[in-house]
């Protein structure tokens, strides 16, 4: 089969298509996975982490990345209310820049009707992250308000669907105005550029602040994201796409009793695993009715992979970069 492998830790432009064999479907271990046909595969940035090495499980060489995909089952154990020919997303964790990937029951979900192959590829790492983030770490609550550091991306389009499914009004902070396009595509209620956003958002929303704000970048703009929280707000840690690691001047924590807190969706339900298939069971219903809908971004054939990962690299991504595999 056809598969994109990391063979060196030189970046996403070092990443090679190969032929390789498919994963192999006898043993124990097989029998206990899901083979599904690889349809579309979502790219993310630990992506990009993977491929210099920098990501927190450091696979040996050479593997093939790729945590989320959607597709058609091949093969599903007894038991798992999967069939042959069944539409779904997965999250296989590794192997999905594929033709063929194997992933846990547990960790594949059958797409409702109106869901899209393309669409199914961008809901498991960017949804079910955020849905976390917000409704068990941030303990979001209809009417609260929420602001969202790179809005345009397949994190933060997620971030600004979700939120404004449960009710909330969202702040989206952007870099350029054509990804300010993306997240008001997405359902923001307000656009803020990236530069000098903390005066804007305390002006859109009166001097209060907001109550939630997530952060996927870092960088330097986390002091400010912590001066633009209201009485009692959460800022939500996701991840460091600006590169730099922030540090936290407690005392800042203390002036309005604002709390810090770290979103380790992974490390999460690596403990709990039946806790992944619950928050499924949560969206199904947000995607039935269309309050779901993944902005998408470029779709790249899987032989342009490279490109597809450097886009999250070099932040040119606006929407959900896509890996089209077949079909």
């Amino acid at each position: 089969m056809r598969a994109v492998q990391v063979v060196t830790l030189d970046g996403p432009r070092a990443v090679r298509l190969v032929d390789v064999p498919e994963p192999a479907d006898d043993g124990p271990a097989a029998q206990d996975k899901v083979e599904i046909d690889v349809h579309v595969a979502g790219v993310t940035f630990p992506e990009v982490l993977l491929s210099r090495g920098e990501y927190q499980i450091k696979p040996e060489l050479p593997f093939i990345p790729g945590s989320e995909v959607a597709g058609t089952v091949r093969r599903a154990p007894e038991g798992s209310g999967l069939t042959p020919g069944q539409r779904v997303a997965a999250f296989p964790g590794f192997g999905g820049f594929a033709e063929v990937v194997t992933a846990d029951p547990s960790f594949t979900f059958p797409l409702p009707d109106p869901v899209t192959f393309e669409q199914g590829a961008a809901l498991p790492m960017n949804y079910l992250t955020m849905h976390f983030a917000l409704t068990r770490r941030g303990q979001l609550h209809e009417g609260e308000s929420v602001l969202v550091h790179g809005a345009a991306g397949g994190l933060g389009t997620a971030a600004v669907q979700l939120a404004k499914a449960y009710g909330a009004r969202v702040l989206a902070v952007v870099s350029t105005e054509a990804k300010g396009e993306v997240a008001t595509a997405a359902g923001a209620d307000d656009v803020v550029l990236a530069d000098g956003f903390r005066d804007r958002v305390k002006e859109l929303t009166g001097g209060r602040g907001v109550d939630v704000v997530v952060d996927p970048v870092g960088g330097d703009r986390f002091t400010d994201s912590l001066r633009s929280l209201a009485v009692e707000g959460r800022l939500l840690v996701l991840g460091f796409t600006g590169g730099d690691i922030p540090t936290v001047r407690v005392n800042r924590l203390l002036l309005n009793n604002v709390t810090v807190m770290g979103v380790g969706w992974g490390a999460f339900w690596s403990r709990d695993p039946g806790y992944v298939a619950q928050q499924w069971r949560d969206l199904v219903p947000l995607l039935e009715r269309g309050a779901l809908d993944p902005p998408l971004g470029t779709i790249h054939p899987l032989e342009d992979a490279a490109e597809a990962i450097s886009e999250l690299d070099e932040r040119r991504a606006a929407g959900k970069v896509l890996l089209r595999v077949r079909g």
